[in-house]
């Protein structure tokens, strides 16, 4: 039996395009960014796990003799007063969004072990190949999903007005863009992936049928 159909191999191409979108997504600071072209802009971009400021006065401190510049971890314990502002910085949604994002990273990492064992130790012949592909399949729909809610839940909350500061000279960044992609890619490669492990079950039962034919025809003439 030929050890991957279309399917599979489209899913391994669309996978490596959900892989590298995901990372990215993850990792870097421009999920909100503001417009370059308006001077006077607090917000310089921000992402999941850091956030950019030009000059950002502390929220708590009335008098705004505190003002929060340059790019910093989120959870940055060595900037002072930067923690006494984590909840300005990460409101419900926004952890939520972590979370689900999260979720979805961890999920395309697990099946990249699986798919690299799909892709380069595992054969029609081997017990467990259809599980391998049912497993990738399943992993990334569960990370696409997670992925969809993350970027649902960001889109609608973390551009509104009375969050970051500048809101109408703010959009959304190429990092939301890369998330986006990521998510829905994951759910393409899930799609394919599943449609492989039907192929694969259905040539491996046409395959025992095939030798039970012959098993059969060879008893007979002996």
């Amino acid at each position: 039996m030929k050890n991957r159909s279309l399917a599979g191999n489209c899913g391994i191409a669309v996978f490596i395009i959900a892989l590298v979108t995901v990372a990215l997504a993850f990792g870097t600071p421009s999920w909100i960014v503001s417009d370059s072209r308006i001077r006077g802009n607090q917000l310089d971009r921000l992402g999941l796990w850091s956030h950019c400021f030009r000059s950002l006065p502390d929220p708590l401190d009335q008098y705004q003799r505190r003002f929060f510049v340059g790019c910093r971890w989120v959870y940055d314990p060595f900037t002072t007063g930067y923690d006494r502002i984590l909840g300005y910085l990460l409101p419900g949604f926004m952890i939520a969004t972590q979370f689900f994002f999260t979720l979805c990273l961890v999920g395309v990492l697990i099946s990249t072990i699986l798919v690299l064992v799909f892709f380069l130790c595992c054969g029609p012949d081997q017990n467990r190949f259809i599980l391998i592909i049912q497993s990738i399949g399943y992993i990334m729909l569960g990370a696409g999903i997670s992925g969809c809610i993350a970027v649902i839940v960001f889109a609608c909350f973390g551009n509104t007005e009375g969050w970051m500061p500048g809101h109408p000279n703010n959009y959304f960044g190429w990092s939301f863009g890369l998330a986006v992609v990521g998510s829905v890619a994951c759910i393409i490669t899930a799609a394919l992936f599943l449609t492989e492990a039907n192929i694969q079950s259905k040539k491996r039962n046409r395959f025992k049928e095939s030798q039970a034919r012959f098993e059969m025809e060879h008893e007979s003439k002996a």
